[in-house]
């Protein structure tokens, strides 16, 4: 048999991210998401998860979702358009549209494709597209798919509304497009959000607005960024948020005017060409809006542990961004460090993930610490209790 020497190049691309310390690995999970994990027959405190209102082992959503499979089946058998749109999806896209205070929803089956969905089917030849240079792989790929399309990208330094400005007061596009993070995933800080609505309005812009990890915790009952900065629907405005995080469950949704989703409905490629996601899921995540609309006392919960979380960790080596969400960055600095830290706290028992190059800039590994609402006071103190033996 001849070399293959595709595969061989495969094998030195592997080894060269093996030697920067840059390979992935996964673990699997016997154990249901929560608090802790059993991983490998060892029990961990899990600090790697986006439930960040500890609602992916609820049972009551659990239990919604197994009458749902129940009654509805296990899958929905097509696209949306075709036949597979069921009541339980209307019906949950109802529930979203009234608890975000937005004219209209469609769900999607991940946040990614609803990411897919929004940029390439809104920006095409004659467009130009604004994004912040932090934002999610997704938003960088759909960005990327709009300029195949013929869109012209701009991107813009982090949270910089003054080059923001600048690059859109240049422009001649037809169409524009503002595109960021509301909670950036990495960092664990806010888009400046007012602004934005600001400068898409003054120069004649969509501004879209990925919630994922905004969604469900933050805004008086969970409803998001927008409501955390007292924004409330605006007809430039295209809202993503994810149902797998907060939420607990799986999926995603876009918010906007009726004019703007029935757009997407007929237009958006992602959204046409693939199977809906199971009627269950659909259940599953009415009851978790239900939840989330009545969980104060998961969000202040949620609030009191991030707190408590970095008043304990002043004073050490690394810099704890400073983030008062969820996403809780701990600076390492170098790809090995990093990971020896991580792997250290692992032997104590306690799951936090070291996070590299290409998802954070060179230089800037680090730890991400998840906080949740399912979190107490002790898995606190036990965290901050290593991390200072560890300095």
């Amino acid at each position: 048999m001849t070399s293959f020497k595709q595969e061989e190049q495969l094998q030195a691309e592997l080894a060269d991210l093996a030697a920067l310390g840059l390979s992935r690995r996964r673990r699997v999970l016997e154990s249901a998401c929560g608090r802790m994990a059993t991983v490998d027959g060892q029990e961990v405190l899990n600090f790697a998860s986006n439930d960040y209102l500890g609602l992916a082992g609820n049972p009551e959503i659990a239990q919604a979702m197994a009458a749902g499979a129940l009654r509805w089946g296990a899958g929905s058998g097509a696209s949306h358009l075709v036949s597979g749109h069921l009541e339980p999806h209307e019906q949950l896209e109802k529930e979203l549209a009234g608890f975000l205070g937005f004219p209209r929803t469609l769900t999607f089956s991940t946040g990614y494709l609803a990411n897919l969905a929004i940029i390439p089917t809104l920006a095409g030849r004659g467009a130009a597209v604004f994004a912040d240079k932090l934002n999610h792989a997704s938003l960088i790929d759909a960005v990327q798919l709009a300029k195949a399309q013929g869109a012209e990208s701009h991107r813009y330094p982090h949270n910089d509304v003054a080059a923001l400005e600048k690059m859109l007061a240049a422009s001649t596009a037809r169409t524009k497009l503002i595109v960021t993070d509301a909670v950036f995933s990495m960092d664990g800080d806010f888009a400046l959000l007012p602004v934005l609505v600001e400068l898409a309005e003054r120069y004649d812009a969509w501004l879209v607005v990925d919630d994922a990890h905004g969604f469900g915790i933050l805004g008086p009952h969970g409803e998001g960024s927008l409501a955390h900065f007292n924004l409330g629907f605006h007809p430039r405005l295209v809202l993503m948020g994810t149902l797998g995080k907060a939420a607990g469950v799986s999926g995603a949704f876009v918010a906007g005017s009726e004019t703007l989703i029935e757009f997407l409905l007929q237009r958006a490629r992602s959204y046409i060409f693939t199977t809906a996601a199971p009627p269950a899921v659909a259940c599953a995540l009415s009851r978790s809006l239900q939840i989330i609309a009545d969980g104060k006392a998961l969000r202040s919960n949620l609030l009191a542990r991030i707190g408590q979380l970095r008043d304990g960790l002043t004073g050490l080596p690394w810099t704890l961004l400073p983030s008062a969400t969820a996403i809780q960055p701990l600076i390492v600095g170098e790809n090995e460090a990093a990971l020896q830290l991580s792997q250290k706290l692992w032997t104590r028992g306690l799951w936090v993930p070291a996070i590299r190059p290409p998802t954070v800039p060179k230089g800037t590994a680090r730890l991400r610490i998840s906080v949740s609402a399912a979190h107490t006071a002790a898995d606190i103190d036990t965290l901050i209790k290593a991390l200072k033996e560890l300095s």
